[in-house]
């Protein structure tokens, strides 16, 4: 196996690469000629995206907040007669026997047929 050659050194190679990548960057950002336009730099897009993700996640927590508080009022006393309200309209919902025939349009006059 051939030896590996470094343009400097093992350990400056790999620096001198990320300064020439910034400073690249640096010179693309600031020219007049290669700068992006008005709001697409960078810090400015950074930026939109970091308060974008600040408004979502204020609104998920609020809503995490109502769904709390709601779970808080139907544990209490406050929803315990709509809760069991509704779980009796389920259960019963289940427990309610099919027709005859079984399938989608066929109601009464289908089991007096058969």
């Amino acid at each position: 196996m051939p030896p590996k050659t470094y343009l400097l050194s093992r350990t400056l190679d790999p620096l001198l690469g990320i300064f020439t990548g910034i400073l690249a960057f640096h010179l693309n950002e600031t020219n007049p000629r290669s700068a992006p336009a008005e709001g697409h730099t960078l810090r400015e897009l950074v930026s939109w995206k970091w308060s974008e993700s600040r408004r979502l996640r204020e609104i998920r927590d609020r809503q995490h907040d109502a769904d709390a508080a709601l779970a808080t009022a139907l544990e209490g006393g406050a929803g315990e007669g709509e809760w069991e309200r509704v779980t009796k309209e389920f259960v019963g919902a289940a427990a309610t026997p099919t027709p005859v025939g079984g399938g989608v349009g066929e109601g009464k006059e289908a089991a007096v047929r058969k």
